[in-house]
């Protein structure tokens, strides 16, 4: 690997918002797969256009290799409304310093895969961009950099707008492309299944872990567990998002058994996300036996059909996850339920208990003249959840609402504090029904990770609409799908059975972790790869012997705390030990990564 971009003691601040970065020093390479993540506000966007070279730094350097090519996507961008479809994604306006006129070869019919792969087969290539949603302008304007070669894409937040097709073609796409990537996303399925580094951003610097989102939590849990156990509550949260992940999807188990047992013995005590049992009684309590009861509904948004002869029941306790493309009538189903509309024809009943709550995608009905804790006193000065009752006040630092930011104006908030703050009202109305429509936009994954918290013991309905394969996973127990037929599927394989479905005979997607590649692909015969699993098996087998030989020793260690002559000699066996394990890990690891799966 050649290095490409680096940054030298970077710092950058913004006047009266203080300081963002601090003395960052990176390195990018250009084979690397990086994932940002951090808070909303902590300086993720700042670091992108650093690494363009849009902005300079205050203190610093920033160098790029000489002649290299940067693609970029950012997260606002201005798109001339008589330009077409054509013109933007072979024009070069808006690209990144680097990226020339090199349309030439990027034809007509590569765009057009690039556009349907992104869920936009209905465009021509000559329609106007100016009529077109905000989405389906910044759909285009990232195919208009898939369609480029460039050594280093950099892409600010590029699952937003997208169905969860589109989210998993982009990852295919990406990991099948050449060059360097760096993406903002708070996509964490995304994160997994594309980068193989994460750059946390974060106290006006930038940490760097191996690994996507999962192995991030995992080290970022360990890492504050040491440094800082006083922050009880904020840890088991974290160590609650691990037991998830070593309890969910089975792709996140694809990790050197050594480490596997590492991190079970990390949450042995941690109990599972939520005792389903528990919640449906205390649901049937609040609820009853009826929330809704749907029997041969048509719904229609305009003239368009959106569901047609629909038979259905929604029972105290369910917790659903709907699936589809944009477009499909998700938003459309959860304004029936929540009462803003009614059904065209058939029968529509909600139980006599029933009190939705509808998140809506829009944030018009925020009250901008009052502060933060005075929108959320404005609906309730105690919140129950569940089998506890908080304030208002405490409500609001469960979402990220520290001490100062409680009495900010409302008209003062960036667009993932007010998308917070809409949720926090939700919440304070102590609805059992929760409707939410695409509730992980613009919110950073720690707020997210608080959400999925308080929603494990929240006894009520939830049924939620959203593109996020991470939060279908880890709220929902049931998954349903909507492909434009005008039913209402259910998929009992969730969203491996939605995207199967979706893509209707097209190209077999990648496993959840990120895929490796077809068996013949990885240029090893049967008998080879028969061979490499023994020696996985057999190195596997030595760093547990390595490990106990560990232990042994610093057992002695303990036993002999007096005897300085034994105590050093003791310590040289056991450097001795941890180097032999390390390299036998790194070989294991060098293996793995050659074997194909299956």
């Amino acid at each position: 690997m050649a290095n490409i971009v680096n940054l030298d003691r970077v710092s950058k601040g913004y006047g009266a918002a203080g300081p963002l970065l601090t003395e960052v020093s990176l390195g990018l390479d250009d084979a690397d797969r990086i994932g940002v993540v951090g808070l909303n506000g902590a300086g993720k966007s700042t670091l992108l256009r650093l690494l363009t070279r849009q902005e300079e730094p205050d203190d610093g350097r920033v160098t790029h290799r000489r002649d290299l090519r940067v693609a970029a996507l950012p997260q606002t961008l201005q798109l001339a409304p008589d330009a077409t479809v054509r013109d933007v994604v072979l024009g070069t306006a808006w690209l990144a310093e680097g990226m020339g006129a090199e349309h030439e070869w990027a034809g007509d019919a590569g765009v057009r895969a690039v556009l349907d792969g992104l869920g936009m087969p209905h465009l021509g290539l000559d329609a106007p961009v100016g009529p077109m949603s905000g989405g389906e302008r910044r759909r285009v304007a990232l195919a208009a950099l898939l369609v480029r070669e460039a050594d280093l894409l950099i892409l600010d937040e590029p699952t937003n707008h997208l169905d969860v097709g589109g989210i998993d073609w982009l990852a295919r796409h990406l990991l099948a492309r050449r060059g360097a990537l760096v993406v903002v996303t708070h996509d964490r399925w995304f994160l997994d299944a594309v980068c193989t580094t994460t750059w946390e951003v974060a106290d006006q610097t930038v940490r760097a872990y191996e690994g996507g989102f999962a192995a991030w939590t995992l080290a970022r849990a360990e890492r504050e567990r040491v440094a800082a156990a006083t922050e009880a509550r904020r840890q088991n949260l974290l160590r609650k998002e691990i037991a998830w992940l070593r309890r969910g999807a089975p792709a996140r188990t694809a990790k050197p058994k050594f480490r596997i047992d590492a991190a079970n013995a990390l949450i042995a005590d941690v109990p599972p996300p939520r005792d389903s049992m528990s919640l449906q009684r205390l649901a049937t309590a609040r609820l009853g036996k009826q929330v809704y009861d749907l029997e041969h509904v048509r719904l229609d948004a305009g003239p368009k059909e959106i569901l047609r002869d629909l038979t259905w029941q929604v029972g105290p306790g369910d917790r659903i996850a709907v699936l589809g493309r944009n477009g499909a009538g998700k938003t459309t189903l959860l304004r029936m339920l929540a009462g803003v509309t009614q059904p065209d024809h058939g029968r529509f009943v909600a139980g006599s208990t029933v009190r939705p709550a509808f998140l809506s995608q829009e944030l018009a009905e925020l009250p901008g003249q009052l502060r933060v804790l005075e929108a959320v006193e404005e609906i309730a000065r105690r919140v129950r959840l569940g089998d506890r009752e908080i304030s208002a006040a405490q409500l609001a630092e469960v979402f990220g609402f520290d001490d100062r930011r409680l009495w900010t104006p409302v008209a003062d908030l960036s667009g993932g504090e007010r998308r917070r703050l809409q949720l926090l009202r939700l919440l304070a109305g102590e609805p059992n029904v929760l409707l939410l429509d695409e509730p992980t936009n613009d919110l950073d994954t720690d707020t997210l990770a608080a959400l999925e918290d308080l929603l494990d013991s929240w006894p009520g309905v939830i049924i939620v609409a959203s593109h996020d394969r991470y939060l279908v996973e880890r709220v929902a127990d049931t998954v349903y799908g909507m492909f434009g037929d005008g039913q209402l599927v259910h998929l009992p394989g969730g969203v491996d059975e939605y995207l199967a479905r979706a893509t209707d005979g097209g190209p077999p997607a990648p496993a959840s972790g990120g895929g490796s590649a077809p068996a013949k692909a990885s240029g090893m015969s049967a008998a080879q790869v028969r061979q490499a699993r023994k020696e996985l098996a057999r190195l596997e087998r030595q760093v547990g012997r390595l490990e106990q030989r560990e232990a042994e020793l610093l057992d002695q260690l303990a036993a002999n705390a007096t005897d300085y002559a034994r105590v050093a000699e003791l310590d040289a066996q056991v450097k001795e030990v941890r180097g032999e394990r390390e390299q036998v890990e790194q070989a294991w690891l060098t293996l793995a990564d050659e074997i194909p799966a299956g």
